[in-house]
């Protein structure tokens, strides 16, 4: 049984008439006939006494009746709480992100989106940036903020976040008052190097003529934790400058550039191409983008907030 048959049956029950019912449903009587048949043979029972001319319910048909009203309730209520989502957006988006970017990055996008989206619940997958593409791949997040390059052909991103991995020492270190600072300066220094991703892998290539004199004592995955070791002199560490700007306006860090040329990351947003975008993630990603382009226009590292094709 469809739909379709279950309101040809309900209208030849409210008129009363085959004839009547045909001419409400735009269709001829043999047609409605036939579908009644249908539904009778589906379920091994007669849905009306012919009485005449007069048509009446049986036991079958009534048990129909009261069940086929609430099927087609709640398509009703169905297509009119889709049309009400279209209107007011709701539901739940869950973006994945690494601790870092949950903390710095993406407090000012929620609350921004939550100000436009209140009906809308966001929840955070914590995850590291290696898993960040793999959640979104697999369906467990609707987007991803990771950093650039993403190979992942699958996937449409947005540049969403620019800003310098800088090297990161205690307030009053020695390299303090550089602007820059070069690879060969660093052999013999204790280093507390990421764990793994893109930015160990960028070091790495950068640290490699003076790698048979690097003094790597530690690796970490907590910005948190690095900040903490690099302050009570552990040794030198390598940031994002958007992780430490506290810190470093408050005399208990200091950062400088990787020489010769700054060592420059961007974030994207990442998500399925094939996936339908709900009115609340077009959202999700026009508020992103909007968050970018005002960060570069106040002066904060520019933002390129352009689709990649």
């Amino acid at each position: 049984m469809d739909l379709d048959q279950l309101h040809t049956f309900l209208e030849i029950v409210r008129l009363k008439s085959f004839s009547k019912a045909a001419q409400t449903c735009y269709r001829t009587q043999p047609a409605i006939s036939a579908q009644v048949r249908q539904l009778e043979q589906e379920l091994s029972a007669s849905l009306f006494d012919r009485l005449g001319t007069r048509i009446e319910l049986t036991p079958a048909g009534k048990i129909l009746a009261e069940y086929a009203e609430q099927i087609l309730s709640l398509r009703r209520q169905a297509q009119e709480n889709i049309q009400e989502l279209e209107r007011v957006p709701r539901g739940e988006l869950v973006i994945a992100a690494n601790e870092a970017t949950c903390i710095y990055v993406l407090p000012e996008v929620f609350s921004e989106y939550k100000k436009e989206f209140p009906n809308v619940q966001l929840q955070v997958d914590r995850s590291y940036s290696s898993r960040v593409v793999q959640a979104v791949m697999e369906n467990q997040a609707d987007f991803g903020i990771t950093q650039l390059p993403v190979q992942e052909k699958k996937l449409e991103i947005v540049r969403i976040h620019t800003d310098e991995i800088k090297l990161l020492a205690p307030g009053r270190h020695k390299f303090a008052h550089k602007k820059f600072i070069f690879a060969k300066e660093l052999a013999g220094e204790p280093l507390l190097m990421p764990r793994a991703g893109i930015t160990r892998r960028r070091l790495d290539a950068w640290l490699e003529l003076v790698e048979d004199r690097l003094n790597v004592s530690m690796e970490l995955d907590s910005t948190e934790m690095t900040k903490r070791f690099v302050a009570a002199g552990l040794g030198l560490a390598f940031l994002a400058d958007s992780h430490c700007r506290e810190e470093v306006a408050a005399g208990k860090l200091t950062t400088v550039s990787l020489g010769p040329e700054p060592m420059v990351r961007q974030l994207g947003l990442v998500y399925r191409k094939d996936k339908p975008l709900s009115k609340a993630a077009l959202g999700f990603i026009n508020v992103t983008h909007r968050h970018a382009e005002t960060g570069a226009a106040n002066g904060r590292p520019a933002h390129a907030a352009r689709a990649e094709r």
